[in-house]
């Protein structure tokens, strides 16, 4: 029974990063490049990409959502 119930979370937790990966993947192929304080530094061949505004917007968002949905389901 508890494989039977991993199987499935494993199957949903899949989904739900496919979803944000396209979500990313079609966001990039739009010109997102990320928000104003991002750092971006690139010299030659090689680039660095810091998403520090983006993460913290990231995570206000999800905190938001994900406390939402913990009152809901009280």
């Amino acid at each position: 029974m508890a494989f039977l119930s991993l199987g499935k979370l494993l199957i949903v937790a899949g989904l739900i990063m496919a979803g944000i990966g396209a979500l990313m993947w079609l966001a990039g192929r739009n010109g997102f490049n990320g928000l104003p304080g991002d750092i971006r530094y690139s010299r030659g061949h090689f680039t660095l990409f810091v998403p520090i505004v983006t993460s913290i917007a990231l995570s206000i968002f999800l905190t938001i959502v994900l406390n939402l949905i913990a009152r809901l389901r009280r």
